[in-house]
């Protein structure tokens, strides 16, 4: 099992992995860009899918770590989240938005508009963007259709973190974290 990808360690809790994704590369089927805006959930808070325990939904996210947990939200956006921790753990980090780099065309085809701004500005918008379904769920991490491309160290880099956004429960948790600067985040960073 590769917990260990991008030189990020997948088993380590999803509020640290979630701040180390952002900077790193992702692609689905050669599609994607830098992730700038992430969020962790741990079965711990409230908040997370794995609150309540293991279900037919979120089965995945109590699986090994450095796998794929995709869910429909609101009967119509795929949402793509890397599993964390321990296999039985139950946690998880959202991708929410990435910098558009690879297949720019084929994120405009898909979603419809032109602004590269707005491509993957949103876990929906994501979801969409790089062409995520249920059939990525649960898949591991270091094999096609994905990969993770380290950051580049070469790149200076501001990691913000503030409270997570549309939820009502654990607001309290600094989990959200973006690129300082970046154009791409789905909303400007609150602190808290």
């Amino acid at each position: 099992m590769i917990t260990n990808l991008a030189g990020i360690d997948f088993s380590a809790p999803s509020e640290l992995v979630a701040e180390q994704l952002i900077g790193v590369t992702l692609l689905v089927n050669g599609v994607g860009g830098r992730i700038v805006e992430t969020e962790a959930y741990d079965r711990e808070e409230p908040a997370s899918h794995c609150y309540g325990g293991e279900t037919p939904r979120n089965f995945s996210m109590f699986g090994p770590p450095a796998r794929s947990y995709v869910y429909q939200s609101h009967g119509i956006h795929w949402c793509l989240n890397f599993v964390c921790r321990a296999p039985g753990h139950g946690a998880g980090v959202l991708i929410r938005a990435l910098e558009p780099v690879e297949g720019v065309e084929a994120m405009r085809a898909r979603r419809g508009l032109d602004d590269v701004r707005l491509l993957c500005a949103g876990p929906g918008r994501l979801g969409q963007a790089l062409g995520v379904t249920r059939a990525l769920n649960n898949l591991p991490l270091a094999e096609p259709p994905f990969l993770l491309l380290p950051r580049d160290a070469a790149r200076p880099l501001e990691v913000l973190a503030g409270p997570r956004i549309g939820i009502s429960k654990a607001v309290e948790l600094p989990w959200r974290f973006v690129e300082g600067g970046s154009r791409f985040l789905s909303k400007p960073m609150r602190r808290l």
